[in-house]
């Protein structure tokens, strides 16, 4: 079938990659690769890839690609569905013939609601979908392909058999060239990030058990499984050669650093190859793993502390001591690894005081940059089913994101109400990076190069003008 692989246009500025994780448009516009669309898109022979946000694509501008397609497979959130949905509406007023297909956490845990929803949807894709997607782009019957939920001719809705994990991480095709082939990389920005950089994965899952993270609760799985370091490395040499443009590449698994002789075996090959590259990890790294990485190629990690508030690491399953947080990044510090951390407010066991004690941790460990976002509990998570529960939901009829596409606090406890929890944000940024000792060096980086100088001035605006938009959000 001739295949289309799309992430279609919502908010002005939404990122489908971040928004599927954090819920969001981003305090600096920025926008992850499409690798969930890509590695399918690998795996279906004549198939393109568009990626309609980053490229600035209205529904005009990509409407006559579906005149001559045969299948339209979209990646769908829960912040984006109802957008997406009125994407396939569009879709088949233009070719009624066409087989649309949704994949992705939201229709993963929500195949029938999420089909009744959009009539226009012929099929979701359950937990991995690559090799599902494949089946259905060879022309497969939809009633032999395991793994999917689907509307049968006289429009009831089957849920096959589900599929098996994937197991071998090597029978996926790179991911790399389909980039080549179909996007601008220039067009991808990460706030922290080397530009341009380029990201994909080395494996899937994360032994972790955070009761908020998606990927892992609905289809990542607990079980870290890697594709080889030989595969890694080989695909590695190929982007070097065909991006010579790329200053970084980013490793986008949900923690690289769950299995530390690999990382180690992994860090290097990649310094044999002398690219600069960084990395999702657990702020519980020990120094000597560290040294490796750092000693072949590493510059940065992206580390998610979430909470300075040993209690909250608790409640959320987080499985660190903030003791550990601190004594790993010094170790950063001093071996000169950046940090680009992230912390989340409104977790069970939120207060005004735990607040104020993670602002407090965040500036006395002082990563590079950090990122705050609004705990979100998503269909499929445990935090979701505790929110139900015990009746934390200010609405349950409103979406996790106003139509502008920013953020709303969904969470409200009886002691603090998710309008403080929403404002606890803006305050956390400014009191985090309005310091004279951040300022300085942020202004230092700036001086010593005319592209960050240029760079940051762009984000600085794009800082405020995220901030000015919360106010209009209140």
């Amino acid at each position: 079938m001739k295949t289309l692989f799309l992430q279609a246009p919502s908010f002005d500025g939404y990122d489908g990659g971040a928004g599927a994780r954090y819920q969001m448009k981003r305090e600096v516009r920025s926008f992850w690769y499409p690798t969930w669309l890509a590695q399918p898109a690998a795996l279906v022979e004549g198939s393109k890839l568009i990626d309609a946000p980053p490229h600035r694509l209205s529904f005009e501008d990509i409407a006559g690609e579906f005149k001559n397609r045969d299948l339209v497979v979209m990646h769908t959130s829960t912040p984006s569905f109802k957008s997406d949905v009125r994407t396939a509406e569009m879709i088949k007023s233009i070719n009624p013939d066409i087989k649309i297909g949704f994949i992705g956490a939201k229709v993963a845990v929500e195949p029938e609601k999420s089909l009744i929803a959009g009539r226009a949807v012929d099929f979701v894709a359950r937990n991995e979908f690559d090799f599902t997607v494949k089946e259905v782009a060879d022309g497969r019957d939809l009633s032999d392909i395991k793994g999917i939920s689907y509307r049968n001719k006289e429009g009831v809705i089957v849920h096959n058999e589900d599929r098996a994990v994937l197991e071998n991480m090597d029978s996926l095709p790179w991911v790399t060239p389909v980039y080549k082939r179909d996007l601008k990389i220039e067009n991808y920005f990460g706030g922290y990030l080397k530009h341009p950089y380029i990201s994909f994965y080395t494996g899937r899952g994360c032994k972790s058990r955070c009761t908020f993270c998606l990927w892992p609760q609905t289809v990542g799985g607990h079980r870290y499984r890697v594709r080889s370091v030989e595969n890694v490395v080989a695909e590695m040499k190929w982007a070097k050669e065909a991006f010579p443009q790329v200053k970084e590449f980013f490793f986008d698994d949900d923690t690289l650093t769950d299995n530390l002789p690999r990382v180690e075996a992994l860090a290097k090959e990649l310094g044999k190859l002398g690219v600069t590259w960084s990395c999702n990890a657990k702020a519980n790294v020990p120094r000597k793993t560290l040294e490796v990485m750092k000693d072949n190629g590493l510059r940065l990690l992206l580390v998610g502390y979430e909470s300075g508030n040993q209690q909250i690491l608790i409640n959320i399953k987080k499985g660190m001591h903030v003791d550990f947080a601190r004594r790993f990044t010094k170790d950063c510090h001093e071996l000169g690894i950046v940090i680009h951390g992230t912390f989340i407010l409104g977790l069970p066991g939120e207060t005004r005081e735990t607040i104020q004690q993670t602002l407090d941790f965040a500036k006395e460990i002082n990563p590079h940059t950090i990122q705050i976002s609004l705990a979100a509990p998503y269909p499929g998570t445990f935090l979701y089913r505790q929110a139900k529960e015990n009746g934390w939901l200010f609405n349950e009829e409103i979406d996790l994101l106003t139509q502008e596409g920013t953020q709303i606090a969904p969470l409200n406890y009886p002691h603090l109400s998710h309008g403080e929890i929403f404002q606890s944000v803006e305050d956390f940024y400014k009191k985090f990076y309005f310091r004279p000792s951040k300022i300085a060096s942020i202004v230092a980086e700036m001086i010593k190069s005319p592209e960050m100088m240029k760079r940051r001035l762009r984000e600085g605006v794009e800082f405020f003008h995220f901030l000015r938009s919360r106010q209009d959000a209140v």
